[in-house]
């Protein structure tokens, strides 16, 4: 596979365009172009000959959208072809205050979540910055938005990958999408989840970036979440905890726990109260979701009565707290279902 030129920052084209002997202005072209969603090779006002310098050592089309999948509630998902053939997905939803693009940040998952489909064939490879950026830059073409005015306005690393685990092509990512005379999304309009991974919050709190930090919860006790997050293993809540202290005290921003409600795992009163206990007087937002079954992984999600009766008990108890308003399930909404289901159906 050839380099991604959508990796490189706007100081780092100029050198590139100084080493192929074209004129500086020549970077600002090629910028833009790039933040635009374009190909190499149609950016027009390059010359014929530099494009075909470029495309000798970059790819023309680093990420395209192989399938696009559309939910009875409008949420767009996507298949994601990279040019070395491998899939990732990514979701577009659209609210009242723009359109939010969830977008992945590995082929595959080492993390293996119990609730969780990204896992299922393991971490292939980790993607670069410019391949995490180039899934908002086609979609936010697909739908006319440019770098000046974006239709993609707010943003999710919640796809299939866990961010953190490609800490350096993460935060590069993060650096790029937020650069001023580029897509520039603020770092408030960002969100990044992660399942724990204790040391990296830490370096992540120190880079500067403000992005809003999500933390997968999904259990008030070490002792149940170990059955279902295998990372709890090495990271207590405790631990975590502090984590998201320390980010607050960095970056003044308050941290999310995601809290997916499984039937029979941590769904009753019990838990509950043990969340309230466990987060009350804290800078923290609690995000309950219900959840979209798995079928590999023998897990199922609550009713909506009972999810509205979790959720009382937390704001009853003192939390912040919201139900996720429910969307895409019907063409695989959870993180990895349809990634998985392309596998399947090309390896059946």
């Amino acid at each position: 596979m050839k380099e991604i030129l959508q990796d490189f920052t706007a100081a780092e084209l100029q050198a590139l365009v100084a080493e192929y002997g074209e004129p500086s202005y020549r970077a600002g072209q090629l910028y833009r172009g790039l933040m635009r969603g374009k190909r190499i090779s149609e950016i027009s006002e390059l010359s014929k000959a530099f494009k075909g310098k470029l495309l000798e050592r970059f790819e023309d089309e680093p990420v395209r959208i192989r399938e696009t999948f559309t939910s009875s509630d409008g949420t767009e998902k996507y298949l994601f072809e990279l040019a070395d053939g491998n899939i990732v997905e990514g979701v577009l939803m659209s609210y009242k205050y723009g359109r939010t693009q969830c977008v992945s940040t590995q082929v595959g998952c080492r993390m293996n979540c119990a609730f969780c489909a990204s896992g299922l064939n393991g971490l292939l490879r980790n993607l670069t910055a410019g391949e995490i950026l180039s899934q908002i830059l086609i979609v936010n073409a697909k739908f006319g938005g440019t770098a000046e005015k974006r239709a993609v306005t707010n943003v999710v690393l919640m796809g299939s990958g866990e961010p953190l685990d490609n800490y350096a092509n993460t935060v590069q990512f993060l650096r790029n999408v937020t650069a001023e005379g580029g897509i520039c999304i603020s770092a408030r309009n960002i969100s990044l989840s992660t399942c724990g991974l204790v040391p990296k919050m830490y370096e992540l709190a120190r880079e500067g970036i403000p992005v809003n930090l999500t933390v997968s919860l999904h259990s008030p006790s070490d002792e149940e979440r170990q059955r279902i997050m295998p990372v709890a293993k090495a990271y207590s809540i405790d631990e975590i905890l502090k984590a998201c202290e320390y980010y607050f005290e960095r970056t003044g921003r308050r941290y999310i726990f995601e809290y997916s409600l499984i039937a029979g795992e941590n769904s009753d009163a019990r838990h509950a109260q043990m969340l309230i206990q466990l987060l009350r007087g804290k800078p923290c937002h609690v995000n309950l979701i219900r959840l979209n079954a798995v079928k590999e992984k023998n897990l199922q999600g609550i009713t909506e009565k009972e999810a509205y009766r979790f959720l009382g008990l937390l704001e009853k108890g003192g939390l912040s707290a919201t139900l996720r308003r429910q969307i895409g399930a019907d063409i695989g909404g959870a993180c990895g279902q349809l990634r998985a289901g392309y596998l399947d159906g090309k390896n059946s």
